[in-house]
């Protein structure tokens, strides 16, 4: 499958001095589903960043869909892809829910017609058909966050990066967020998304990459990352609590397995005793 994102050597240095990321090297397929997790102070958000154009590299190579983040605006790059920041908050600023979603459209010069029919989809999209007309900051923590999806989707990027999405979410909010991520991968979308919510990464992200000091730590299936915790420790990392549970059952079931979610936990459960 082709590389939609190819990260090579990537230094970046702080103007103080701090290098936060120390010779990077990722590829990310089309329709890939990524995990980036790692403690605080780890790199995550400063590689976003230089994903996104938002910072460019000290040394190295960042290339999305093509582009060469050195030499491509932001602006040219939110083409290909859309930023959700941690606090939804500091994207929004129309006055209704309609117009914060038509902003990216319009500055694309697009005809009414179009920018007309990629807002209706991506409200429809994410939900959020039944609050068009209101003025998003007077909207739910989950329909704000919402509302800041919508406006990405709304420009039709190949790629989609969550960063910590479900801060301040209610449980039912996480799931709702997730759900939509879920559902534009399953588009053939790239979906990236930085959580410290193990379980959600357990359950959402085909792949894991998990960063500890500015360097790549682990980097592979999220059932293969997950079955190292003692490597984990070292970036303050323990596998979600159903794995773990796995893990001390493995001689119980018989099974030697990295559990991802309760129904497989689950369904091993039930098996064992119903033979």
């Amino acid at each position: 499958m082709t590389n939609i994102i190819r990260i090579q050597n990537l230094i970046y240095t702080y103007p103080n001095g701090f290098t936060a990321l120390k010779g990077i090297n990722i590829d990310i397929k089309k329709n890939d589903f990524v995990g980036i997790i790692g403690q605080n102070g780890a790199g995550k958000s400063t590689l976003l960043k230089n994903i996104t154009g938002l910072l460019k590299p000290t040394s190295g190579d960042v290339i999305v869909g093509g582009l060469n983040t050195k030499h491509t605006s932001v602006a040219r790059l939110s083409t290909k892809l859309g930023f959700v920041l941690q606090n939804p908050d500091r994207q929004l600023f129309a006055d209704t829910v309609y117009n914060e979603v038509s902003f990216g459209p319009k500055n694309l010069k697009l005809t009414e017609q179009e920018i007309n029919e990629r807002v209706e989809y991506a409200l429809g999209y994410t939900g959020l058909s039944s609050v068009r007309d209101k003025f998003p900051p007077a909207l739910s923590a989950g329909e704000r966050a919402k509302v800041v999806i919508a406006s990405v989707i709304a420009m039709k990027p190949e790629i989609i990066i969550l960063d910590e999405p479900t801060t301040g979410q209610d449980n039912r909010g996480c799931y709702q967020i997730m759900n939509i991520a879920k559902e534009f991968h399953k588009a053939g979308h790239t979906v990236i998304m930085v959580t410290h919510h193990m379980a959600l990464v357990a359950e959402y992200a085909c792949r894991t990459i998990v960063f500890c000091k500015g360097e790549v730590l682990l980097d592979g299936s999220t059932e293969e990352v997950f079955s190292q915790p003692e490597i984990l420790k070292k970036s303050y990392i323990l596998p979600p609590q159903i794995t773990q549970m796995g893990s001390e059952l493995s001689t119980v079931l018989n099974r030697k397995k990295t559990y991802l979610t309760v129904s497989d936990l689950s369904k091993d459960i039930f098996t064992r005793y119903q033979g």
